[in-house]
């Protein structure tokens, strides 16, 4: 009788501790373990990261970090860290949150446009992605890689087309440009090549020109005559004459990105630079900016006419005045630097 008891008092203290091991097992699995007031928390984990520096990132976004680490360490994660940007909601279970970390790399989306080099491209993507700029600009510059796909130095701005692009955070500077080149060559479809071979120009020639179509006009409704006037003056050999061309190379002759020059001087166009469309009849070696697929566009559809010249409209601020004839860009030239002077912009 005496052992029955004793057995039976083993039993249930048995089932308690067993009991008390369940729940705490439970508690630990599928309680809440989130420590944020906002409905969601983003979590950046580096490439290369270890389990340590996980446990670092993810302390102050839980109530208990033990039991996470417990539950990590037993469902192997704690030995299969993987990069990336993983967006945490409140509520979350230490089961739910290691699963999002294991397969819930979330991408980002990742835009640009009106760059002016490489090295701004490079900064700009830098914000929006783990590459830091200085690998960007390595591989962007990269001149094995630039000439094996068609490209030199100074026309690989190029290769970028602007627009909106869905990434994985924790992707290389590498594999953005890999991506990059991709969509370049899907943007050059069957329809744009072919429209580029009927105006007689090569891809990087359209968006050379289309570049100065972009800094000379932001209405996109106008760019086609725009670049309607730069075709006639191509077309026909005549220099390109463009304000913006004359700009870049100050602006890349006196080492200088930051300067804003609202005017160019009769001396700025003397300047030695294949850059200078009023010195030179070729088109610049490169685009002097990144310009729109508005732009491109406008180079590929561009407004059959008879202008030559256009000058920017003081009554109409933001569009520009055509003109024909010399003798009547002259009088609109005319308005427009009186309202110059006027406004005392000399530089």
């Amino acid at each position: 009788m005496y052992i029955k008891k004793i057995l039976l008092a083993i039993v249930l203290i048995g089932l308690v501790v067993g009991g008390i091991f369940a729940y705490y097992v439970y508690q630990a699995i599928f309680s809440p373990n989130t420590n944020f007031e906002s409905e969601t928390t983003t979590l950046f984990i580096p490439t290369g990261a270890t389990y340590t520096e996980v446990v670092e990132k993810i302390t102050p976004l839980v109530k208990d970090i033990y039991s996470f680490d417990r539950i990590a360490r037993k469902k192997g994660y704690a030995n299969n860290i993987k990069a990336g940007k993983y967006i945490l909601k409140q509520g979350l279970n230490n089961n739910e949150i290691i699963n999002l970390l294991r397969s819930k790399n979330t991408p980002v989306q990742v835009s640009f446009n009106n760059q002016e080099r490489l090295q701004n491209l490079a900064g700009r993507i830098a914000m929006q992605i783990e590459a830091d700029s200085l690998s960007l600009i390595n591989v962007f510059q990269d001149t094995a890689f630039v000439e094996k796909n068609g490209f030199t130095t100074e026309s690989a701005l190029a290769m970028y087309i602007p627009n909106k692009y869905e990434f994985f955070w924790n992707t290389s500077a590498s594999q953005f440009r890999e991506r990059m080149l991709k969509e370049y060559k899907r943007f050059w479809n069957e329809s744009r090549i072919n429209k580029a071979k009927a105006i007689e120009l090569s891809p990087l020639e359209v968006i050379t020109i289309a570049s100065i179509v972009q800094k000379e006009t932001a209405k996109i409704d106008e760019r086609p005559r725009v670049a309607g006037v730069y075709m006639n003056r191509y077309k026909n050999g005549w220099k390109l004459d463009a304000d913006p061309t004359v700009i870049y190379a100050l602006k890349k002759h006196r080492k200088d990105w930051q300067t804003v020059i609202k005017r160019v001087l009769y001396k700025d166009l003397e300047l030695d630079s294949p850059y200078n469309t009023y010195k030179y009849a070729e088109l610049p070696p490169g685009p002097i900016a990144m310009p729109d697929i508005s732009a491109i566009d406008a180079v590929l559809n561009y407004e059959k006419h008879d202008y030559y010249f256009f000058v920017a409209n003081v009554q109409n601020f933001g569009y520009h005045k055509f003109a024909k004839t010399i003798q009547q860009h002259n009088r609109n030239k005319k308005q427009y630097i009186d309202w110059v002077n006027k406004q005392g912009i000399k530089r």
